[in-house]
């Protein structure tokens, strides 16, 4: 097909545009939505967002549009003017397990974004009380085959990431454990103390400063390594191989946002992640830095919907 003049004239000035564009960009405030409340999620916008309007001189103002795990904000990303002035914090849940297990959800997790950076990774913990008789992941996996269906574990929800992470945990040990959804970290840390629940899978940063204060034991972290934050907690992966479940954050802007601006976006959250205070706080929380290429961000994208979806799939995850 060819192009008229004026139609290829329009796109090569469309074209010719976008450095300008992004020479520009910003020159007024960019709204950054985090689709869920206070935690870990908007902690990490903050301290990141903090930095970048440092850089960009122009604030980054969180708005917190928390439900429905995340959809309510994704959607009102995704639906959003694609000028780089609303972007959004996204999740393993609201951009990887989201779609597999909402029959219906308001935009596509794929299509609908352009990623930009993921900016954090953080283990999940296998937790249990301080007086559980299981010592270690071998010592836990021997009681739950020995009185099989006995055992609950407790999550800050249905359909969370920690909530995978136990479905992926039974489904590989051949296991069952029977899932407790709370309504947050806070509800679960609680229930451990006071003993009414024996074991939760978690955010790490949530367990870590009552394991390191002796009040519940950490059996072991999720990622594939250990932590650097607790080298001496085992990875369950060390018993079970292959076992690996990470909560991730990283920013989104609406599909069609000008590729000079994404570069623009990324090029600030790589930096903003690269200063030795958001590392330091980083650290604390036992959150890693990433900071990858819109690229690399968009193909790790796909394959965690992919890997999720087959994990929620397995053992029949569905929220109506």
């Amino acid at each position: 097909m060819k192009l008229t003049k004026t139609v290829a004239a329009a796109c090569l000035l469309s074209l010719a545009t976008l450095p300008a564009m992004a020479q520009g960009y910003p020159n007024q405030p960019i709204r950054l939505i985090v689709p869920f409340s206070a935690g870990t999620s908007d902690t990490v916008a903050r301290l990141v967002g903090q930095e970048m309007s440092k850089a960009m001189g122009q604030p980054l103002v969180v708005e917190n549009r928390a439900g429905a795990g995340g959809n309510i904000g994704s959607e009102a990303c995704a639906k959003a003017p694609a000028d780089g002035y609303t972007i959004c914090l996204g999740t393993i849940s609201s951009h990887a397990i989201n779609p597999a297990i909402y029959p219906k959800i308001p935009y596509n997790n794929l299509r609908d974004f352009a990623p930009i950076s993921q900016l954090a990774s953080q283990p999940n913990a296998l937790v249990v009380t301080q007086d559980f008789a299981a010592k270690d992941v071998k010592g836990l996996i021997d009681a739950l085959r020995a009185k099989p269906g006995t055992y609950n574990y407790g999550t800050s929800g249905v359909g969370t990431s920690v909530h995978l992470a136990g479905s992926l945990f039974a489904q590989l040990t051949g296991t069952e454990l029977e899932h407790v959804p709370y309504r947050g970290s806070g509800q679960v840390m609680t229930a451990l103390l006071t003993g009414e629940l024996p074991i939760a899978f978690d955010n790490f940063s949530s367990a870590w400063p009552f394991a390191r204060e002796g009040k519940m034991r950490i059996l072991g972290v999720t990622s594939l390594k250990r932590s650097e934050t607790a080298p001496d907690i085992p990875a369950v992966a060390e018993t079970v191989p292959g076992f690996e479940s990470l909560s991730w954050h990283g920013l989104f802007a609406p599909a069609g946002t000008p590729p000079a601006i994404v570069e623009r976006l990324h090029k600030e959250a790589a930096a903003a992640l690269a200063q030795p205070s958001v590392q330091a706080r980083f650290k604390d929380l036992g959150i890693t830095p990433v900071g990858n290429t819109p690229e690399q961000f968009a193909a790790f994208i796909a394959s965690e919907t992919k890997r999720w979806g087959d994990v929620a799939e397995k053992a029949k995850i569905q929220i109506d």
